[in-house]
């Protein structure tokens, strides 16, 4: 971590960050999965933590509900989630001491999802979804761009308002219903 970085961040202070009544803060991290670290007679979220409620207000404040942030997300509480939405080892198994019925359950399950990955998708599909959107004038929202181009949402809207991938053009253009930013598609010309 760079020194200037921020390693936690009291929870007293969200309020003023976003200027929200304390139940409101205190509900947003409630969706996210998020549960505030006590340290003395003060309580703090981690970096991590406070980039996911700064994302989620932005995305509140675009017009989106914490309920559809979370959703595009994929923060669904699952075992071993950390507080942040994701599991702290990058899978879905339980981290907990003692309880080995599900850490048994949750190995199974993460064994059984990456069996059924399958084979890797067809590279040509991906061109033709791409043809088609920019042929149709479909807009694609960030999370459905992001899952297409295997990026997450954030690495997606910090490429900024316009870039190219794969001799196409990706433009922002307005936001879709449910409040994220929508994305043209068009042939590059040469």
């Amino acid at each position: 971590m760079n020194p200037g970085e921020i390693d936690r961040y009291p929870v007293n202070q969200l309020q003023d960050r976003y200027s929200l009544a304390r139940s409101a803060v205190y509900k947003r991290m409630e969706q996210l999965g998020i549960a505030p670290k006590k340290v003395g007679q003060r309580s703090y979220i981690g970096a991590q933590e406070l980039r996911m409620m700064d994302e989620l207000h932005t995305f509140i404040n675009q017009g989106g509900s914490a309920a559809e942030f979370v959703e595009a997300r994929g923060l669904r509480k699952r075992p071993g989630n950390n507080g942040n939405g994701q599991s702290s080892n990058g899978s879905a198994l339980a981290t907990t001491p003692g309880d080995f019925g599900g850490l048994i359950s949750a190995i199974v399950s993460e064994v059984i999802g990456r069996v059924g990955m399958g084979p890797e998708p067809d590279p040509l599909k991906y061109f033709e979804t791409l043809e088609n959107a920019a042929r149709n004038g479909w807009l694609f929202s960030t999370s459905e761009l992001a899952g297409l181009m295997d990026l997450s949402p954030r690495e997606v809207e910090g490429f900024g308002d316009r870039f190219f991938e794969a001799g196409f053009v990706f433009s922002r253009s307005g936001y879709r219903k449910n409040g994220e930013i929508a994305w043209r598609v068009t042939k590059r010309l040469k």
